[in-house]
């Protein structure tokens, strides 16, 4: 699937893994920056901000393993799509590509692999940024009573393979479009032809996106839990936007954060869960500020 362009940005293919070949595209010039798409959309989430940070750094964006242009393995095992794994592909496309060092940004799902790489290679990731999201074990504590069912999708995917697969597979574009109408605040920051290309991509990914979302529900809630009782923390400086979910789910997200994270820079935001389209500019200025931390 070759997705719509980043204007100015080409596509590179990297070999990742003996079975994964990573889509990126790449722009701009000066020290990087790395971008990872979340659920349920692709690296062309980033369009604005990508553009806007080109002309002062490169700037990458992956398709995940499992989404996009990039390769669907077809074994979907706990540890294809742990975010360990995810965040392994990461580290590797941008040593190919020749940065061994990089700030790196992650909203929704490609939030998680980012927390993951910040963790296992601190020596590669600089800076980190994460968007609208709690880490995994945070999240899994975080969801209980009436309110919790705005993570529906999370319990469902985390059942065994077969039933969630074939549900989805059943009504693709129904069930992904809810989330791209449900968690927006502007219907207007996804116009149609992306709307379009996130339900294609997705449509055709869903093995690939249930196993990313089981694996959260698995293999990494154990390595997190390996990391919380050996006092692991994320080394570099850190800064966190969400929306204010915990003021409904009953949570002080900045307390959970800071639990991980020494040098942390905490905010909540006005616009919807889709803030990288919402709000570009707002976004593109908290990495460029994250980046010279």
């Amino acid at each position: 699937m070759t997705p719509p362009s980043i204007p100015g940005f080409t596509e590179h293919r990297v070999r990742v893994d003996d079975d994964v070949t990573l889509s990126a595209a790449v722009g701009g010039t000066g020290t990087p920056v790395v971008l990872l798409h979340g659920f349920p959309q692709t690296r062309l989430m980033w369009r604005h901000v990508a553009a806007d940070l080109a002309a002062d750094h490169t700037v990458i964006c992956p398709d995940l393993r499992g989404y996009g242009a990039s390769d669907r393995p077809a074994e979907t095992g706990p540890e294809v799509y742990a975010k360990r794994t995810m965040a392994r592909d990461v580290v590797r496309l941008a040593a190919a590509l020749g940065h061994e060092r990089f700030t790196l940004a992650g909203h929704d799902r490609g939030a998680l692999v980012a927390f993951r790489a910040a963790m296992d290679h601190p020596g590669t990731v600089s800076h980190a940024l994460f968007l609208d999201v709690l880490p995994t074990l945070d999240m899994w504590d975080a969801l209980h009573g009436v309110p919790a069912a705005v993570g529906f999708h999370l319990y469902l995917m985390a059942q065994p393979p077969g039933l969630p697969e074939a549900m989805i597979r059943g009504a693709a574009d129904t069930f992904f479009g809810h989330f791209l109408d449900a968690w927006t605040k502007d219907p207007e920051a996804i116009p149609g032809d992306v709307r379009a290309h996130y339900l294609a991509a997705s449509a055709a990914a869903v093995p690939s996106i249930v196993a990313d979302y089981r694996a959260s529900a698995g293999v990494d809630v154990d390595h997190d839990t390996a990391d919380r009782e050996a006092g692991s923390r994320l080394a570099m400086p850190v800064t966190v936007l969400q929306q204010d979910w915990g003021a409904a789910l009953g949570y002080h997200a900045e307390s959970l954060w800071s639990a991980w994270a020494d040098d942390l820079e905490h905010r909540t935001v006005s616009c919807g869960h889709f803030m990288a389209e919402e709000d570009p500019k707002l976004i593109a200025d908290e990495i460029r500020a994250l980046a010279d931390r």
